[in-house]
């Protein structure tokens, strides 16, 4: 690994590293993920190859000169079958090497979000590669997945099996209401300034081969020009009852007003986007458009009991900022870099039953180790209380309702509110590992050099 990669300070390699690791969605934003099973690794390889020269690296992110990408991931199953070294396979992380189906009861994936239920593959059923496409309109989308058509053509040892297409609901939110895409960690390395409440990470948590919230190099399996400047992926495809969100508020409030403080307890936001905790009263649509305000607060000082945005609250669960100072947990050690993007379309406004219609959240979680950032965010942080003295209660949107769940306001006054419904299901979810591309090219070499070995 060239010594440059050992600095605390260094820049990011930014056109090595795959342009979906810090290029936010546009706005808006037309998208899509392509599944695909490897029947012929030879196959598998040639696809590779086409692909290459149209992936797309992180170079000019803030900026980039086609809004517009398409990146590549792997399963670890899908590694084994391309032939990567057996050696090298037994190296990864084990929930990676597992996969997300087999760690379902420690994640909280049960009842109707457990793997039997699953529509999307995943490693034990199928899902080996997979291209994730992102742009700014339809036809950019549709030109980045004619890319990867032709680069499928003639290749029959590779089978697509799944296509998931994302894009911003007309109401520009998510299908609960709320304003998505918020917050973000801002990496050290990847240029520019942190805004105010900006979390700063070292690199090294979100990329390998750089230093990490522990001070040490991020590193992966094999050979350092396999992993460095990859990242995994926890990749969840998420269904949102919204039809049963409406009707919990409605039945749990007494006017509109009191359904909206409800949904923004709740989330920890008013459905604006604006910060429980810089207007507790009301919400400010405008504060919420502000990147100077809408990230700047913080709990230890100002709100250590969960007066103003319940301790319970989504936001709250998902990045308590300051909030575990004196406790025994460091927030430091589990940030994520979250992407969230919409799929299925809008329940109507005001209507409470539900039409049939999929729809929901695909959330791709980037994490340099899924053990201590994402599974220890999703199993301790959104379906376990303890951490915030709430005991065994879960995130009161999106945390597992296999047992009886309320939810603990002080707003208008303090209270339970009961009865907490299973808002999401899962349908589908995957750890899976994205090289860099001269680790994709480095993979290529070695996977050519295995099958001249074993002709």
């Amino acid at each position: 690994m060239p010594d440059t990669l050992s600095g605390p300070d260094v820049a990011l390699e930014l056109d090595d590293i795959q342009g979906t690791v810090l290029r936010g969605r546009p706005n808006p934003y037309f998208g899509a993920y392509l599944i695909f099973e490897i029947e012929d690794p030879t196959q598998s390889l040639r696809l590779l190859e086409r692909l290459l020269p149209h992936l797309t690296s992180a170079a000019d992110w803030q900026a980039p000169a086609e809004n517009a990408w398409i990146n590549v991931v792997f399963s670890h199953e899908g590694l084994r079958r391309l032939g990567l070294h057996p050696d090298i396979l037994a190296a990864f992380p084990l929930e990676v090497q597992q996969g997300m189906a087999a760690r379902s009861e420690f994640l909280g994936d049960v009842g109707r979000s457990a793997p039997r239920e699953w529509v999307m593959p995943h490693a034990l059923n199928g899902f080996h590669i997979a291209l994730h496409v992102m742009a700014g309109s339809p036809e950019l989308r549709e030109a980045k997945l004619a890319v990867g058509h032709a680069a499928l053509s003639e290749l029959p040892g590779l089978k697509l099996i799944y296509r998931l297409d994302v894009g911003m609901p007309p109401t520009k939110r998510e299908h609960f209401g709320f304003v998505d895409g918020l917050t973000r960690p801002f990496i050290v390395g990847q240029g520019g300034e942190p805004l105010p409440g900006q979390t700063v990470s070292p690199p090294g948590e979100f990329v390998l081969g750089y230093h990490n919230a522990k001070g040490e190099i991020s590193t992966g399996a094999g050979p350092s020009e396999f992993w460095r400047n990859g990242t995994y992926v926890s990749l969840r495809m998420i269904y949102q009852d919204v039809a049963l969100f409406r009707r919990f508020l409605r039945d749990n409030s007494d006017d509109d007003y009191a359904q909206e403080l409800l949904a923004a307890q709740m989330m920890g936001r008013w459905r604006s986007g604006c910060p429980m905790h810089q207007s507790p009263d009301r919400d400010q649509p405008e504060l919420a458009k502000d990147p100077l305000k809408n990230n700047d607060f913080l709990y230890y000082d100002s709100d250590p009991q969960g007066r103003i945005t319940p301790l319970g609250s989504h936001i709250r669960r998902a990045n308590p900022r300051d909030g575990l100072k004196d406790s025994i947990s460091d927030a430091d050690l589990h940030v994520l870099l979250r992407r969230g993007s919409a799929y299925g379309p809008v329940l109507p406004e005001g209507q409470l039953e539900d039409d049939g219609m999929d729809r929901g959240l695909v959330l791709a979680v980037i994490n340099a180790f899924p053990a201590r950032q994402f599974e220890f965010v999703q199993s301790q942080w959104i379906n376990n209380g303890d951490f915030i003295a709430q005991g065994d209660r879960t995130d009161p949107i999106i945390g597992r309702r296999d047992r009886a769940d309320d939810f603990l306001v002080y707003q208008p006054h303090r209270h339970r509110v009961c009865g907490l419904a299973e808002f999401t299901i899962l349908r589908g979810g995957e750890h899976l590992f994205l090289p860099g591309l001269s680790g994709l090219r480095w993979l290529l070499d070695h996977l050519r050099q295995r099958q001249s070995e074993d002709a």
